[in-house]
């Protein structure tokens, strides 16, 4: 208990999922936390039930971004860690993707990340306290997986651009990482039939050498080594959770 006393964070796609234990589990370590998303009636009720703050936020909008981390700063005085966990999956082969739909991914995906360490970073450094930012990106950043062009494309960017950012921030004693799950037990995947049709399910489990499909627990307890002080010396680095699927 306690390993995020007195510290602020930001947590992106907070009102589900994994977001939402992350969440969770920093109130619990003693931090103040703000979740954002667009799902306001979930993002609210989590944070009630957590004991979090909840700001409506599209991570997409660079006005929204400065809107989000000026009111937290404003407010709490400081900001110590930003996790950019929001993101969309959508399934699709490269021929049944449109534009429209690899560019909405992208967007949420990647640019919202950027704009993430962009306003987050910048306030770190302006705040002079160091720092910690950590991004979710997947295994299918660090693997093709078929049927997945755009979530692969954005997660693979994300990882690239947590190693500029910790190049960048490094300096300023702001750590920046890459956090890259596996098959996770959350409301983003629930569609997959991969979870839902109980054959592919238990396909993938055998898959998986500690047996079983993740949960948001098993991200939020990685992110929070991350955030806190017991990974000072952390920076730039892939932390793979998936249960020892991927290599």
């Amino acid at each position: 208990m306690g390993r995020l006393e007195g510290k602020v964070a930001i947590i992106t796609g907070g009102a589900r999922g994994q977001g939402a234990a992350e969440a969770k589990l920093f109130v619990d370590e003693g931090a103040v936390v703000v979740i954002t998303d667009v799902l306001v009636d979930d993002g609210e009720r989590t944070a009630g039930q957590v004991g979090a703050e909840f700001m409506p936020h599209d991570v997409s909008s660079e006005q929204q971004w400065q809107s989000v981390v000026a009111d937290v700063v404003d407010r709490h005085g400081r900001l110590d860690v930003v996790v950019n966990n929001a993101a969309i999956l959508q399934w699709g082969q490269i021929k049944k993707t449109s534009l429209a739909d690899f560019e909405r991914i992208v967007a949420i995906n990647q640019t919202g990340v950027f704009l993430g360490m962009k306003y987050g970073g910048e306030a770190m450094v302006d705040a002079g306290n160091g720092g910690s930012i950590v991004n979710l990106s997947s295994i299918a950043g660090l693997e093709g997986q078929f049927g997945t062009i755009g979530y692969t494309a954005s997660k693979w960017a994300v990882r690239g651009m947590t190693k500029v950012a910790a190049k960048e921030f490094g300096k300023h004693g702001i750590r920046v990482n890459s956090v890259h799950p596996g098959f996770i037990e959350t409301p983003m995947v629930e569609s997959s039939t991969i979870l839902t049709n109980p054959e592919t399910r238990a396909r993938a489990e055998r898959r998986i050498p500690l047996g079983r499909i993740g949960e948001p627990e098993d991200i939020a307890r990685m992110v929070l080594f991350l955030a806190n002080d017991e990974s000072g010396y952390c920076t730039g680095q892939e932390f793979v959770c998936d249960g020892g699927g991927h290599g």
